[in-house]
């Protein structure tokens, strides 16, 4: 019998797709790019109404988060109240390819999935 060689993808832990995987860790950032993707420029209360299931903490630190990374920008207005809009940026947008890569998939392959409904493909 022959044996089969086995790969060591070790190093593939620094390689571009671990990379994007760990900006993406969870849930919440895929889904926030996707809302500010086909609503546009939101507040934060907007957004927390777009996200219902998300806490107050969650939602901050996963904003801070795609902030810091250049995925959305954050714009203070000096006002009274304060106003916050958050808006995707051009590299934040660069990601929607991708997701509509994971719509079609889930589409696809979700058991659950109601034909027609919440689709970015239309």
């Amino acid at each position: 019998m022959a044996k089969t060689k086995t790969t060591d993808y070790s190093d593939s832990i620094n390689c571009p797709i671990a990379y994007t995987i760990s900006i993406f860790e969870g849930k919440w950032k895929w889904l926030l790019i996707y809302v500010l993707s086909e609503e546009g420029t939101m507040r934060y209360g907007e957004l927390k109404k777009c996200l219902p299931s998300i806490t107050h903490k969650m939602l901050s630190q996963q904003l801070k988060g795609l902030e810091k990374l250049g995925l959305i920008s954050r714009k203070v207005y000096h006002q009274i109240p304060p106003k916050v809009e958050y808006t995707l940026t051009k590299k934040g947008s660069s990601l929607l390819p991708i997701l509509d890569l994971m719509c079609t998939w889930g589409a696809k392959h979700d058991p659950t999935w109601k034909k027609g409904l919440n689709s970015r493909q239309g």
